[in-house]
């Protein structure tokens, strides 16, 4: 009896100290001049929630507090826009009282030097060697057959197997940059870095909390090693002076060349950013394009007849070259609407840098504003009958050029690999469809198509 007591008293005291907690949290941040929300546990805030529930825990907020709510995310007290209208606002105006905003624990895994951190004239300079790494001449000319020879050995030996399409593509995306980035082939040393940057991925998004075990740690760790592989890679590079024609190349002349000097700690965040920026978007749209051109046969067809065409014009052997890339006008529909229908990047967060008011709100200097764009995707005002995969509707009109067009981002920080990342994923396509020609769900089995 004695012992049910203490066990029922310390049941009772922890719930009271977790009710005094939450209590506590919501009027440290009780103020009438910030929009309306909840902020969770001290530190933690409504992390797991937001990591958890995903779209669902948007959703839930913007139906109890409105499209403006404060949370407490990742560390940092954030207010969630979903107003398409203060979206792009936001977006179009850095530097006005925004810059980037991304949680600690991202800062960390993926360097100082990451282009999604700097800012200012620095973000200029690094913005700038990206675009020139990324542009159409280079991705035409040097890293376009790279890709075609990558894409066409990869998936080459899939016929009659039971495959994983979720890690398959995961691989693809990641073993494809490595090619690119710095001519990295199957082996040790790509076996090494998958590895590692496995764990540096899920390290980018976790708690700032620098304990064994905890994803941060492990993303921590897993830098350090990856750093640790680039710089000997970097090294051996300067030693060898052997042209590769791929992206560390490029890296290393505008090291010793050119007026924009970068040095060793810059080029390996910048191949980190290069390898980290693809990688989910790559692999994620692969996957579900596959998904949903299996569950529509009208578009596989129509894919599918685009791809024969291209490839009954050339030898087994001929590679996709530049023109059959931007001919490709209804492969790029299926990217678009698989991005839209399977968002990937759910938004973008920014930081004060002085009081803002917003709506009649004041979000606080030094607060994160969480630009949430995913759900203009499902804006049945710019997408008629928007659950529905419709190709066809990015041919019928140009929605690639609506204001509210968010699939890369906006303002000066459009993503700047958009055309590289769609070249992958359209390459990966063609040889998909014109080589394989049946698939089962939820685990594909290929054919050969011939």
């Amino acid at each position: 009896m004695v012992v049910l007591l203490m066990v029922l008293g310390l049941a009772l005291a922890f719930l009271v100290t977790c009710s005094a907690l939450l209590r506590w949290n919501e009027v440290r941040y009780r103020k009438t001049s910030l929009p309306p929300g909840t902020m969770g546990w001290p530190v933690f805030g409504e992390t797991t929630e937001f990591l958890k529930q995903g779209p669902s825990f948007m959703k839930n907020k913007r139906l109890r507090h409105g499209s403006l709510f404060k949370s407490h995310i990742l560390g940092c007290p954030t207010v969630v826009c979903m107003d398409p209208e203060l979206n792009r606002f936001i977006l179009m105006n850095e530097g006005k009282g925004f810059i980037p905003g991304y949680p600690q624990s991202m800062l960390d895994v993926l360097g100082r030097s990451n282009i999604a951190a700097v800012h200012g004239s620095l973000h200029k300079i690094m913005r700038s060697v990206m675009l020139g790494l990324v542009s159409p001449p280079l991705i035409r000319d040097q890293l376009l057959p790279k890709i075609d020879e990558f894409m066409r050995s990869y998936i080459d030996d899939w016929n009659g197997r039971v495959i994983d399409i979720q890690e398959k593509t995961k691989e693809m995306a990641l073993m494809s940059a490595l090619k690119q980035i710095a001519s990295i082939e199957t082996g040790p040393v790509s076996k090494g870095l998958r590895t590692e940057i496995f764990k540096l991925v899920l390290g980018t998004l976790s708690l700032p909390i620098n304990i064994p075990g905890t994803n941060y740690y492990r993303g921590l760790q897993a830098r350090k090693k990856v750093v640790s592989m680039l710089h000997e890679i970097i090294e051996q590079r300067r030693i060898s002076r052997c042209s590769y024609n791929d992206i560390l190349d490029h890296l290393l002349k505008i090291d010793h060349s050119s007026k924009v000097k970068l040095d060793d700690e810059q080029i390996i965040d910048l191949m980190i950013a290069l390898i980290y920026s693809g990688y989910e978007t790559v692999s994620t749209t692969s996957m579900m394009a596959v998904k949903y051109i299996h569950d529509h046969p009208r578009v596989l067809d129509e894919l599918r007849n685009e791809h024969l065409k291209i490839r009954n014009e050339k030898s087994c052997k001929d590679a996709v070259d530049w023109n059959n890339y931007k001919s490709m006008t209804f492969t790029r529909a299926v990217i678009l609407e698989t991005l839209r229908m399977a968002t990937v990047v759910n938004g973008v967060l920014r930081k004060t840098t002085q009081d803002m008011e917003m709506k009649g709100f004041t979000i606080p200097k030094g607060w994160r504003i969480y630009v949430y764009t995913r759900e203009i995707n499902y804006d049945p005002f710019i997408y008629p009958e928007p659950l529905t995969f419709n190709p066809w509707r990015w041919q019928e009109s140009n929605l690639d050029s609506h204001q509210h067009f968010m699939l890369f981002g906006g303002g000066s920080r459009m993503c700047p690999g958009k055309e590289l990342g769609t070249a992958e994923i359209a390459t990966f396509l063609h040889y998909f469809v014109t080589r394989y020609r049946s698939t089962i769900s939820p685990i594909f089995i290929f054919s050969s198509f011939t």
